[in-house]
């Protein structure tokens, strides 16, 4: 079964959960207060994920995707901006950015595989607007060097937080150092309601802006229609109850999903300590990433497809639209021009164009790093093999073993 930790765990709760709300009738996220059949799932999961990340607002939304056009929408990043995002990450971090009429600039990663924060201020122009650092592969990025080049160069950070849920980079929540920051709950991430997503803030402005974005351009109100003065030209984004509610069951699971990941994580990684041919991709913090996958690093390209033909996988150099190499949608495109941009693209170059390899230490990262999979079982993302949060202490022992016979063979 390909997904995360959180479909792996799908269980009593949900359905608990799911029952009470298919009994009361009430569907939608509005209601009314007064009416006790009204079981408010939706908005009990904004208060409880806001209160776990430790922010003051949180918007449940329909998708990551849709949560990082909130995020662009709130900051009014629109024509002509720069955001400067990793050219590793799923393509939603990227398309966002261009259906919000920006621009993304691309950057290199490291050997952590979240963006290189050393890469970042080489790209930075008088247009750029916004960082948005995407914590990949449950890996919280390094925050700290990169919201300092944000404050020297008075720059929005928008932490894409849509596969790490729950994360944490020296003692705090990843979601909370940046402006804004955007959450998924896809079947692949360590929550799942199937589908959705989530803002956080701890900005009213931005909260406010990103809750209009969301529902119309209505100003918050959990309960009920909103009458007045709209906020911000909006679109629908909203959840229902029935999404609420299984979103609701497996936050409550969440703390415990990440500690069971990391006891199984740690077994696994101890077992192939030491072998020769390859390193462990640099963790920013071990305690606080979400220990859903296990990056092997090989010296060379060719061990590692070697390695990757011995498992039924690839390098993740190939593994889809996480690679910017891979994104037909967008290669040998432009972001900007003047049909759509208020300046002249010619003079203030806006036009970008992006084409393979154009991030070469990022080829070469990838073209040597392969995942097993610990807690998110994807072949998509390059982890079709390995183990889950499910797999017991036997089941961790042979995948281990059988690893271990292939890296001494190669």
């Amino acid at each position: 079964m390909n997904g995360g930790p959180g479909l792996y765990s799908f269980g009593d709760e949900e359905r608990k959960e799911l029952l009470d709300v298919m009994e009361s009738g009430h569907l939608s996220r509005y209601g009314s207060e007064d009416d006790p059949a009204f079981k408010r799932k939706v908005a009990t999961f904004e208060l409880e994920f806001a209160s776990f990340i430790d922010v003051k607002y949180a918007v449940a939304t329909s998708s990551g995707t849709g949560s990082l056009m909130c995020c662009l929408a709130a900051l009014g990043i629109g024509a002509g901006d720069e955001v400067i995002v990793p050219g590793y990450t799923f393509i939603a971090s990227i398309s966002s950015i261009i259906m919000s009429n920006a621009i993304p600039v691309l950057a290199e990663i490291d050997e952590s595989l979240t963006i290189d924060p050393d890469d970042i201020e080489k790209r930075i122009t008088p247009r750029t607007k916004a960082i948005m650092p995407v914590h990949m592969l449950g890996n919280p990025c390094a925050m700290d060097r990169i919201m300092a080049i944000a404050k020297k160069h008075k720059l929005h950070v928008i932490e894409d937080c849509c596969q790490a849920g729950g994360a944490a980079y020296k003692g705090r929540r990843v979601g909370t150092f940046g402006d804004i920051a955007a959450f998924s709950l896809n079947v692949f991430k360590t929550i799942t309601a199937g589908d959705g997503g989530v803002v956080v803030t701890n900005d009213e402005r931005l909260y406010e802006r990103a809750f209009g974005f969301h529902d119309q351009g209505h100003k918050p109100n959990r309960m009920g229609v909103e009458v007045g003065n709209r906020s911000i030209v909006g679109v629908n984004m909203r959840i229902n109850e029935l999404t609420g509610a299984v979103a609701l069951a497996q936050l409550r699971k969440l703390e415990g999903m990440l500690a069971t990941l990391h006891t199984k994580k740690d077994r696994l990684k101890k077992a192939l300590d030491g072998l020769p041919g390859f390193k462990w991709r640099t963790i920013n913090d071990v305690g606080g990433e979400c220990a859903t996958l296990l990056t092997l690093l090989f010296d060379t390209k060719d061990r590692a497809e070697r390695f990757s033909a011995e498992i039924g996988g690839k390098p993740l150099a190939y593994s889809g639209w996480h690679v910017y190499n891979n994104m037909e949608q967008v290669l040998n495109k432009v972001t900007a021009s003047a049909s759509n941009c208020p300046y002249d693209c010619e003079k203030h170059g806006t036009e970008v164009t992006y084409a393979k390899h154009m991030l070469p230490k990022t080829d070469a990262i990838l073209d040597r790093a392969v995942n097993i999979s610990v807690g998110v079982v994807d072949k998509g993302l390059g982890s079709g093999f390995g183990i889950n949060i499910k797999s017991s202490d036997a089941e961790i022992a042979s995948v281990a073993a059988r690893l271990t016979g292939i890296l001494k063979a190669l």
